[in-house]
């Protein structure tokens, strides 16, 4: 008898611990938070990316058939809603439905933009924050600003339009199958211990579905700071790249991405993957020299004053650095400057300030064997473009109505630099000039592909833009970046020539 008792222990021992592998899982699974604190992710080494916005509406463009699929090839995947659903299975198939509302909602507020960028859009937020109002910066199409209707806010010198909107019906995401449906409340936490599968594209092992601002929904990655910049820096700075410019892109990619990690409060993520923030792609293949340049700066960031700095870059400073308040309508920064790029003895040749197209002629026609980045595409570029061609740029901005003949293109305005500050275009029966200043330029006329241009007529009918560099102008240039590590500089040296005064520090937000 005693011996039977002790074979049954044994059966129940290997059946208990057959089954310790699967409570253990759902016990890790139940103490997962689906609050979203964007402040403890980063202090945790995660970013919240956005990598799909706008789910479950009528421009969605990922799920067209309104559904999203998540699958592995072994593992389960857990799902946590709010309202309490939990789900485990190797595929999970989420729906999204219009839910029609039991009362009409009305939404009403006041719209600020669109602006160019972000940085634009949130100096416009600090002037309302001043005058007494509680603004959010947004990213619907284009950066813009809310704040709620305010009877107060009369003065139409501000520039702002009212928007007002009847809502009927919402977006809501139904956990699917052949069977049954069971309605899911955001946030919705989605892990795997396995890569998992969207719609058929690896991804990776942590997601979130948050409602937006928009009425709509969006999935959410959590991703280690390293992880992240293994997906930046083939299509920020290129794989080929030398193993220095490597590691200067991931000190800088890495810096701007904290600096910048509040883009997205209003919609509970960090940074979204397009060239609004930095491109970021799920990278196919590991390639040792990114892994390596990751590795060997690992928690290295630029600062000044022990604080990360805003480390712009861009492709191509055709040859001349730009200080920030020519991108935008924004201060300066201590640590960016107009300089001639290139060896000490370009400066030799030309000094700023350049002060008219005669002068920016004279440097664009020249032949900058010293500058730093004249191998990229667009060092040098000329568009020539008709005046019916530039229309269509104003009229697709709502800046004229229709089409009317095209009178004059001019610049009023330069910077140090020598960029692009302010520009006028005149049409016809119009006594009004439209004015284009700094990031607006290339977003209204995104033929051109920096500001650091002159602008000549070619006949009545034709305009020759011809200019320098791609991009702002402002921080490192890739290009420049690239030659300095193929003539040897090291990460560090690269570093301080396009921030100047910085230093590069071992961040410490993990810490604090």
């Amino acid at each position: 008898m005693q011996r039977r008792f002790h074979f049954l222990y044994i059966i129940w021992g290997f059946f208990f611990f057959a089954l310790c592998p699967q409570i253990f899982s759902e016990n890790a699974f139940a103490d997962e938070s689906i609050e979203i604190n964007l402040k403890k992710e980063l202090k945790k080494g995660n970013f919240l990316i956005g990598l799909k916005q706008y789910l479950g509406g009528s421009s969605d463009k990922l799920i067209g058939k309104k559904n999203i699929i998540f699958s592995t090839e072994n593992s389960f995947i857990d799902l946590y809603s709010a309202n309490g659903i939990k789900h485990r299975s190797k595929k999970i198939n989420i729906l999204f439905k219009n839910v029609p509302l039991k009362t009409t909602q009305n939404i009403q507020r006041l719209v600020f933009g669109p602006f160019s960028s972000y940085e634009t859009a949130q100096r416009k937020a600090r002037n309302l924050r001043a005058m007494g109002y509680e603004p959010v910066v947004t990213y619907p199409k284009n950066w813009e600003v809310w704040i709620k209707e305010e009877k107060k806010l009369l003065d139409k010198k501000l520039n702002y339009k009212f928007f007002k909107k009847s809502i009927k019906s919402k977006i809501v995401p139904f956990l699917t199958n052949k069977y049954t449906q069971h309605k899911l409340e955001g946030p919705i936490y989605i892990t795997s211990d396995q890569e998992v599968k969207i719609n058929n594209v690896n991804f990776g092992k942590k997601f979130y579905l948050v409602k937006d601002s928009y009425g709509t929904w969006t999935l959410i990655q959590k991703i280690k700071f390293d992880e992240y910049l293994e997906g930046v820096l083939p299509h920020e700075i290129g794989s080929n790249a030398p193993v220095e410019a490597l590691k200067a892109q991931a000190v800088i990619a890495r810096t701007w991405a904290i600096y910048n990690s509040g883009r997205f409060n209003f919609d509970q993520y960090h940074l979204c993957i397009t060239t609004q923030c930095q491109v970021y792609k799920k990278p196919n293949l590991e390639n040792p020299n990114i892994k390596k340049a990751i590795k060997d700066t690992k928690n290295l960031i630029i600062t000044y004053r022990d604080k990360p700095i805003n480390s712009f870059y861009h492709g191509s400073n055709g040859g001349i650095a730009s200080s920030a308040s020519e991108a935008w309508k924004i201060e300066d920064y201590f640590y960016f400057f107009p300089m001639i790029d290139g060896e000490d003895n370009l400066n030799q040749f030309f000094e700023l300030p350049i002060k008219n197209e005669n002068q920016l002629n004279i440097f664009l026609d020249s032949v900058n064997e010293k500058a730093f980045g004249e191998n990229h595409s667009l060092f040098r570029w000329k568009r020539v473009v008709s005046s019916e061609k530039i229309q269509e740029y104003l009229v697709k901005n709502q800046l004229i109505k229709d089409r009317k003949d095209f009178v004059n293109i001019k610049i009023t305005q330069r910077g140090f630099s020598g960029r692009v500050i302010k520009m006028e275009i005149q049409v016809s029966n119009s006594n009004k000039m439209i004015v284009l200043e700094r990031d607006d330029i290339r977003r209204i006329l995104n033929f051109l592909p920096s500001t650091l241009f002159t602008i000549n007529k070619l006949n009545d009918n034709y305009w020759i833009f011809k200019g320098g560099g791609f991009g702002h102008g402002v921080g490192l240039s890739q290009a420049g970046a690239i030659e300095m590590a193929e003539m040897g500089f090291t990460y560090e040296q690269i570093l301080i020539h396009y921030y100047r005064g910085t230093k590069i520090k071992k961040i410490e937000i993990l810490s604090q």
